[in-house]
Parts: structure tokens; sequence; C-alpha cells
């Protein structure tokens, strides 16, 4: 008797492809964030990012017809993650700038386990041993990458962690955000609030803006292939269920490694590939074990 092989539907192909296209994409952008601020005040590139950023989704908010200037913007939840968009932007370019692309893109699988944790603090969403375990295992991962107290540590490495933080709680309080605001509104909103700050950060860190036009190049790259990656993003979480193309969003980790050992010559130690490793299996088992919880609750 002959047997047959069930294959994924070509949506589902084609929105594991996306996935794996935007991660790509977001890879880049952290190693043209990385050479921008070779050239340019951490304040700068980060102010650079956030006017381009907030012009592609005022962009997109004009031609999907959607209004930026609403009462909805000023609800509380949407200032709390304006501040959390702040605070993630501050921490992730600075580690970025300071931290090996390696330990920096370690550090950010720690995102889903962040989210874990504050679900259960927060919303009071029920976490199980299991899930505990797996952040448990997450968090032992981040300090082999870390190693606090240990050769090799550096403080900037704790840049990354905060923006890790600030980033799982700005999309916890998403949730909480009026249910009628579009998603557009929320991320041009978020981005404009990283203007000022990037603008404070340069003046905090006395560093004199530069405006060597050939600086800023990596600043326009790394908008072109954010933006993109996010459009690459959205339309993979349209055409495939999320359950079947978000494990691949793991895919990063690879590409920024991959870049940081290609362009900047690192060379990652057994540490930091252990914890990261530690980190990628605890976030997978974490986003398993909630789908099959998902799972149950519908049965």
């Amino acid at each position: 008797m002959s047997t047959t092989t069930a294959l994924p539907p070509p949506h589902a192909l084609r929105g594991i492809g996306l996935m794996v296209l935007a991660m790509a994409l977001l890879a880049v952008s952290d190693m043209f964030i990385k050479l921008s601020a070779r050239g340019l005040p951490v304040g700068q590139v980060m102010l650079g990012l956030s006017i381009g950023g907030t012009l592609f989704f005022v962009l997109i908010a004009k031609a999907q017809g959607v209004k930026l200037f609403v009462p909805e913007a000023r609800h509380p939840m949407v200032l709390w993650r304006n501040f959390f968009e702040v605070i993630g932007a501050i921490g992730l370019i600075t580690g970025i700038a300071y931290v090996p692309l390696s330990v920096f893109a370690a550090i950010m699988q720690m995102a889903p386990l962040v989210v874990t944790v504050g679900a259960a603090v927060i919303l009071k969403e029920d976490v199980g041993p299991r899930r505990w375990m797996a952040v448990a295992a997450g968090i032992v991962g981040m300090l082999l990458v870390v190693r606090p107290g240990m050769e090799g540590f550096t403080p900037l490495a704790l840049f990354a962690v905060l923006g890790v933080t600030a980033l799982a709680l700005r999309d916890l309080v998403t949730r909480l955000a009026p249910a009628n605001l579009p998603s557009v509104t929320l991320s041009t909103w978020g981005f404009a609030a990283t203007m000022p700050a990037g603008a404070l950060l340069m003046m905090l860190m006395g560093t004199p803006p530069v405006y060597n036009m050939e600086a800023h190049w990596p600043v326009l790259g790394a908008i072109v292939v954010t933006t993109t990656g996010y459009y690459a993003i959205t339309t993979a979480m349209r055409v495939a269920p999320a359950s079947v193309v978000s494990p691949f969003r793991y895919a990063r980790l690879i590409f920024t490694m991959g870049l940081g050992i290609l362009v900047f010559g690192e060379r990652p130690d057994a540490l930091t590939l252990t914890g990261a490793a530690i980190i990628l299996c605890a976030g997978l088992y974490t986003f398993l074990r909630e789908r099959q919880l998902a799972r149950r609750r519908v049965a």
C-alpha cells in the first residue's frame, strides 16, 4: 500500500517564505545600524531612523485612508506603548552599536519569553510550570551570553536586555490599546515618539552631529530594509496562519550571527553559541506549548 506525504498548502509556503525574507531584511537592518554608528552619533542614527520610519507609516496611512489624529491616539495605553517604544529603541540601537551582533542576536531571542512573563504578571494570564521552566532556561541562556561578572562581560550588553524587555512590554500594552485603533496608527505614533528621544539622546551624549552625507547612507539602507521587512511580516501574517509562520522568526538569529561573522569578523565563542541555542530552544518550546494549549481551549 502506497503512502503519500502531505505537503503544506501554497499559501502556507508563501507565508513561510515571506517571514524568512523579513527576518533576513531585519538582520540586514541590524548590520546597517551598526555600520551607521561607526560614522554617526547613536542619537543621530536613532533620529534618522525615527524620521524615516514615521514618514513611511504616514504614507501607508494616507494610502489606506487611515486617520492619524484621532482621540483614541491619546488613550493611556497608547501613551504607555509609545513610552516603551522609546525605551526599546534607545536600548536596541545602543546595543547594536556597541555590542557584537552575535551577542545582540542571542539576547533578542528572549522577547517571547519576556512576553510570557509579562502576560502572567501584568495580564494575569495562566502560565503553567512547563512554560516557567522554559523561561528559567532562557534566562540561564541569556546569562551565558551576557556573562555578568565574568571575563568578556560588557555592561553595554545590558542596553540590549533593556531594549528587548521594553519592546516586549510594548507588545503587551498593545493588547490593552483600543481595539478600533488601526495598527498603522499605533506604528506611526510609536515611531514619531522616538524622534524627540533621538534628539535628546544626541544632546545628552554631547557628541556634535555629523553632516557628511556619505556617513548617512547606512541609515538610509536601514530605513529601506526595515520598512520592507515590516511589510513582509505583515503580508506573511495575512496569507498564512500565525501558528505556521511565527516559528520562522527565529531565523533572524542565524542571519544576524552570520552577518556579524561575515561583515564584522566576529567569532562567537562556545558560551555565546551555547546560550543562544538554549534561548532558541526555550523560545520555540514556549511557542509550541502555547499553540497546544490554544488548540485545547478551542476543542
